[in-house]
């Protein structure tokens, strides 16, 4: 079992018809979907197969939505439900990925949010780094990190949000990291020796996989007309993890994250349902 804890948002997706129009206004079209980057990495390792459990913190009004939506991609979903602060959202310009964040619900995750019972089962702990980005959820979830004694990983989830935080401290002791190349800058010379697994994402130029005492090894990426890139990284995440917990190796593992990010920049949303 693996339990994802994390963010979950409500995503509206802006694609531009036309050059943008600065204060003035721009056709374009927009769609809402569920998402958050540890809901989303969440249900693609619910629809590829993976046992996994989510735990993250809603608007109370949109609780039973959030749940059902995880719900139909076999997710087992512990929301909480806030009653003073609505879900978080955030509007995704498709055509750069630009985003506009409002974290909501998410702000408030706390120890009560993440009981003991969600540890039953869980071999594998997987950590959407926004959870981490303030005070009193980054202790929440980095106690219940230390409760369950097991392997587990983050994704650093924001280049500006990341920058100029001492992130690779707040995170050692995980087995595997997954920056993309601008998070990968912005944590600096430190971030291959901070963990046993730096799983990096090159865009075009594939993924390079760098564990601790061995060569790098380069994976190529997929030739693929995008639809959406949006929770492409959180694919690739759920991708490498479902091959991790089955037992395959470096190569195996970046492969599964390749072809679950492939799936999901050819859809709408960042989810898989």
């Amino acid at each position: 079992m693996i339990l994802v804890v994390g963010d979950v948002m409500d995503d509206l997706v802006v694609r531009p018809l036309g050059p943008l129009v600065a204060r003035s206004d721009t056709p374009a079209h927009m769609e809402r979907h569920p998402g958050g980057s540890g809901a989303n990495t969440a249900a693609w390792l619910g629809v590829l197969g993976a046992e996994v459990r989510f735990a993250g913190r809603v608007g109370l009004a949109d609780l039973r939505r959030h749940a059902r939506a995880l719900e139909a991609c076999r997710v087992d979903a512990r929301l909480a439900g806030d009653a003073r602060t609505p879900t978080g959202s955030i509007v995704v310009l498709a055509h750069d990925r630009s985003m506009f964040t409002d974290r909501g619900a998410n702000l408030s995750l706390g120890s009560d949010d993440l009981p003991d019972d969600l540890l039953e089962g869980v071999d594998h702990v997987h950590v959407s780094g926004y959870s981490l980005l303030e005070e009193g959820p980054r202790g929440a979830v980095l106690d219940l990190v230390a409760r369950a004694g097991v392997p587990w990983s983050v994704d650093p989830a924001s280049s500006a949000f990341v920058a100029d935080t001492p992130f690779l401290e707040w995170t050692a002791g995980a087995s595997v990291c997954f920056p993309n190349e601008d998070e990968a800058d912005v944590l600096g010379d430190g971030l291959v020796d901070a963990y046993e697994v730096v799983v990096l994402k090159r865009g075009r130029d594939g993924v390079r996989v760098m564990r601790r005492g061995a060569p790098a090894v380069d994976v190529p990426a997929a030739t693929v007309a995008a639809v959406d890139q949006t929770g492409a990284g959180d694919a690739f995440a759920a991708g490498y993890l479902a091959a991790l917990v089955q037992g395959q190796d470096d190569v195996a593992c970046a492969q599964a994250a390749v072809r679950a990010a492939t799936e999901a920049v050819s859809r709408p949303g960042a989810r898989p349902r």
